[in-house]
């Protein structure tokens, strides 16, 4: 690793997208969503404990805006933070992911108070915002490229729940119809720097294995989804049913 010679700006973004195979799209507990195989209160679980990573999203891109040095970065990457807590007249991603809870049949209050967030999920998304806060920026902005596998996901779910899960109130929907524009405008900056930054084929390597770091965290929340709400195995759940 470093002695070999740094991929084509092509190949290295070939190398990027084939990571698209590692995507949760294909955890066991999204095919069932996508397939309409889960039930009411494992559709709420999934929302319950997903606000957690949304609302984390703000915190780990206002850690890249505090180690990136660059104005003209900054100033494109802030709009990122603006989705998602909203500012004057526009509510945003957030308070759209409160309400897809709220279509799904939660109260505003559950959401909120984080008290159905699993341990291994909140774990995984700690991880994450520490890494943002910690490492260089330009890793930082790397492990946002996950968001190249996202739009497919959302438009999964904007085809597929009107039909599946028909007891989730169509309004709820919003979030997904807002992240295909604004994930499509993320992911192209994102993507722009990760080319530009990392050129050598150690630095392109590196970036790599950030984005499986990025994705193993996302699996991971969904791991614990599945032990709690499919496997019927939620945390301590041997030593609770015992007593």
């Amino acid at each position: 690793m470093g002695s070999e010679a740094a991929w084509s700006r092509e190949a290295f973004e070939q190398q990027l997208r084939a990571y698209a195979d590692h995507y949760h799209i294909h955890h066991p507990f999204q095919v069932a969503m996508h397939e309409g195989q889960l039930k009411r209160e494992q559709i709420q679980g999934w929302v319950a404990n997903r606000f957690y990573y949304q609302i984390s999203i703000p915190r780990k891109d206002a850690a890249i805006l505090a180690n990136c040095p660059d104005r003209a970065v900054r100033r494109r990457w802030v709009q990122r933070i603006v989705d998602h807590d909203g500012h004057a007249g526009e509510e945003g991603g957030i308070e759209a992911w409160i309400k897809l809870g709220e279509a799904c049949g939660l109260a505003r209050e559950e959401i909120i108070s984080l008290e159905r967030v699993l341990p291994g999920v909140r774990f995984a998304v700690d991880a994450y915002v520490n890494f943002a806060r910690q490492a260089p920026w330009e890793e930082a902005v790397a492990s946002s490229l996950t968001e190249l596998f996202a739009p497919t996901i959302h438009r999964q779910r904007l085809a597929g729940w009107p039909e599946r899960y028909p007891w989730i109130e169509p309004s709820g929907l919003e979030y997904f119809r807002n992240r295909l524009t604004e994930a499509h405008r993320d992911v192209e900056h994102g993507l722009e720097l990760t080319l530009d930054l990392f050129r050598s084929r150690a630095q392109q390597e590196r970036a790599l294995a950030i984005l499986r770091f990025k994705l193993e965290v996302l699996w991971s929340m969904l791991d614990a989804m599945h032990m709690a709400y499919v496997a019927n195995m939620p945390p301590f759940f041997t030593v609770e049913r015992a007593s």
